[in-house]
């Protein structure tokens, strides 16, 4: 299993010390991968990637994705909508990201995260431009009615990588996601049917006559790596990501291709031979995701 970065326990009181920490980089003790000059070196495996299904009852879908200490729940709740007139057949995607004050000591009651919008915005734009939803698949009755899919992700525990495992919650919750049933009542109207009602009385108009999951294009997957002269630290803790400035996430689909690479700013540029080796982690890295998200879904069945 991929996982970069410095020991997290042994050299936690050092890493604010530059000198040393750059100094000693390529002797430190790594979860188990390190960059030498050539080569890859794997030194230890350790179990920090954890997805777990349908935590919410309540939630039409929902996730608990962990990438080391960093915990992420997300929650999917559908809603009958009235469609655009620009595409009236197509439904829609509202996402919604959370840092409560629990998550971390930097995030203060009564005011937002400054990363909540920034991760937010990520997300939904790697969520539309990696195709892994047809809106069309949430259409229901052409130019009358469509799904409204409410994702709302929550940050229990902010220890670096954020958008990773967000995006990571986000993908298994869609997986995970049941779109209820609903049919068309006697005035025309789309309405949610029980399972005693079982759909008898709504016969107008086809609609879905039972619980069907969200077919997946491709599910994108993402790695964050931090930048510094020659030395590339993936996965890094929040501790870490505070004393180094570069940093870039790259997103690819499930078919090894480029959905993404964001870079907000920093001293270090990102020469060809990092970027190509960022997009050789996040290729390994999002195999390893797709093996895990299969079997955290493997066996769900439609209730």
């Amino acid at each position: 299993m991929l996982l970069l970065g410095t020991c997290r326990r042994k050299w936690k009181s050092m890493l604010l010390d530059d000198s040393f920490l750059f100094s000693f980089m390529s002797a430190i003790l790594l979860n188990q991968y390190v960059l030498m000059e050539e080569h890859w070196e794997k030194l230890e495996t350790q179990p920090l990637l954890l997805v777990s299904s349908g935590p919410v009852s309540s939630a039409n879908g929902s996730a608990l994705a962990k990438i080391g200490s960093t915990t992420m729940l997300a929650a999917i709740k559908m809603e009958v909508m009235t469609p655009s007139v620009e595409s009236p057949d197509e439904g829609c995607i509202a996402l919604d990201f959370h840092m409560p004050p629990v998550c971390s000591p930097i995030v203060r009651p009564g005011r937002p995260a400054e990363a909540a919008p920034v991760i937010s915005k990520q997300l939904s734009d790697t969520i539309s431009s990696s195709g892994m939803i047809d809106l069309r698949e949430l259409s229901l009755v052409k130019g009358k009615a469509a799904w409204m899919a409410y994702l709302d992700i929550y940050c229990l525990d902010a220890d670096g990588s954020l958008f990773d495992a967000a995006l990571l919650s986000a993908a298994a919750a869609f997986s995970h996601l049941q779109i209820p049933v609903v049919a068309l009542n006697d005035d025309g109207r789309v309405v949610f049917v029980s399972e005693e009602e079982g759909g008898e009385n709504f016969e107008k108009e086809p609609v879905n006559k039972e619980k069907r999951k969200l077919k997946l294009n491709s599910v994108p997957f993402s790695l964050t790596c931090l930048l510094h002269k020659k030395y590339i630290l993936a996965d890094p803790t929040a501790e870490e990501e505070s004393v180094m400035e570069t940093i870039v996430t790259v997103v690819l689909d499930s078919s090894g291709q480029l959905v993404s690479f964001y870079k907000p700013g920093g001293s270090v540029l990102a020469y060809t031979s990092a970027v190509q080796d960022c997009i050789a982690l996040t290729r390994q890295r999002s195999k390893e995701l797709q093996i895990i998200l299969d079997e955290a879904i493997s066996g769900m069945e439609i209730d």
